[in-house]
């Protein structure tokens, strides 16, 4: 056989080769689906988000899921019905559904984890039995995700209470997984702060970018919108679609941003959050889209994420921070200078999630609040909002502005009848 046909015959093999492994990988893949574990499956919250995850907005529109339903008050026929509601929805992306009745193959081969609570905490215990009982549950969901999970799996924990512990008790009994694949999500308060911000301005909260929460999303935390802003925003000064302008120079009023907006957000009781499903459903689902598919270039999100020191935050506690995710990584932006991560919030902020961390393990058995430094105003929540006081600088920035507006565009008056403007500098720009 002469030597070209025998290379003919060879590049015919490799090519017949390739295919078949292609073909054995596909049908791997569909042996194999993504495997997605929620816990407190019970809760309304799981009812909402079962459709959101097959629809194939979230893992991708050939990404087949096989769902395993985990909850901490197992009511049987409940849980069996929704498996058959979820069946009935006939989504050709859902695999398969499933309830564990076995505690010990919880987790197993997970390749994504919704840890949700679907216990309603009663809040008239003390608040010490509330973080110690969190303990328990967190040590056993964190050993079976050690044991059984896949090595690369993504963590997202949920909820009203004690998130940030949570997510940080997971992480202790997790050592074979990446820190930063366990995040709590602070969505909810950013997007109703965002709700509330954009209806004072009269625009669709979708508009509104950049609202940072700080520190402990479910207790101390702290609602910064030094960098807050909206965009097509109908005002005198308007913009293409990337034009944006800083919220805090367009509500001067101060006084319903420290009281009924915060007023507005601490207001919800553990039972109303529980039933107030459909937004926090629609965050986890974001949450992980952006964590498969990226989040949009060049705007942040908080997220409550092992820090590794970023702002001056100690190393290994779980912190709600500005982040963006890129190639499946989560990180926290470090160039953001302007903020309002004062001193004193950073050490409430701290002190709060120690006191957390020390009763929840034992080693303390009070809840210590904060004393302030010498000098610094007391404050009656553990959540607070600090904007701009001084309402000189509000009128400061007003004349500013104008005599931005008069150095740009100059007139001659005249004393005939016709009066002609005179033209700008061409290379002036506006600051934006």
């Amino acid at each position: 056989m002469m030597t070209d046909d025998m290379l003919l015959i060879a590049d015919e093999n490799m090519e017949t080769h390739i295919e078949i492994e292609q073909e054995e990988k596909e049908l791997k893949e569909m042996i194999n689906p993504l495997q997605v574990w929620i816990t407190g499956a019970s809760c309304p919250t799981c009812y909402h988000l079962i459709p959101i995850l097959a629809s194939g907005e979230v893992f991708g529109l050939e990404e087949e899921i096989s769902i395993n339903l985990l909850s901490s008050t197992y009511n049987e026929d409940n849980l069996r019905g929704l498996v058959m509601e979820s069946e009935d929805l006939a989504l050709p992306l859902l695999r398969n559904i499933s309830l564990c009745t076995e505690i010990n193959e919880a987790f197993l081969e997970a390749h994504v984890i919704v840890i949700l609570n679907d216990i309603i905490e009663d809040e008239s215990e003390p608040l010490e039995d509330r973080i110690r009982d969190r303990f328990p549950i967190c040590q056993l969901y964190g050993s079976l995700i050690d044991k059984n999970a896949n090595e690369n799996v993504k963590v997202i924990v949920a909820g009203k209470t004690f998130l940030n512990l949570t997510t940080s008790l997971i992480i202790q009994h997790t050592p074979s997984v990446n820190p930063r694949n366990i995040i709590a999500v602070a969505m909810i308060v950013e997007n109703e702060a965002k709700a509330m911000l954009a209806r004072k301005l009269k625009a669709p909260a979708s508009d509104v970018k950049d609202v940072i929460i700080w520190g402990n999303i479910t207790g101390f935390r702290y609602i910064d919108l030094k960098k807050a802003k909206i965009f097509k925003y109908n005002s005198a000064i308007w913009g293409p679609p990337n034009y944006s302008r800083f919220l805090l120079q367009l509500i001067f009023d101060s006084e319903w941003i420290r009281k009924e907006f915060v007023a507005s957000l601490n207001a919800w009781s553990l039972k109303e959050h529980f039933q107030k499903a459909i937004p926090s459903a629609h965050c986890i689902a974001t949450m992980l889209t952006f964590w498969f598919h990226d989040s949009p270039p060049g705007e942040f999100f908080s997220v409550g994420i092992r820090s590794e020191g970023e702002f001056g935050m100690p190393e290994g506690m779980v912190i709600s921070m500005p982040a963006q995710c890129q190639n499946g990584i989560w990180t926290v932006p470090t160039d953001l200078i302007e903020s309002e991560l004062t001193e004193d919030v950073r050490n409430r902020i701290i002190h709060d999630l120690q006191q957390e961390q020390l009763v929840a393990s034992g080693e303390q058995l009070i809840y210590e609040p904060y004393t302030p430094a010498p000098g610094a105003p007391p404050r009656e929540t553990r959540v607070r909002i600090q904007i701009d006081e001084n309402r000189a600088e509000e009128e400061l920035l007003k004349e500013q502005s104008a005599l931005e507006f008069f150095s740009q565009v100059s007139l001659d008056i005249s004393e005939g009848p016709s009066q002609e403007p005179v033209e700008g500098n061409e290379e002036e720009t506006l600051d934006y």
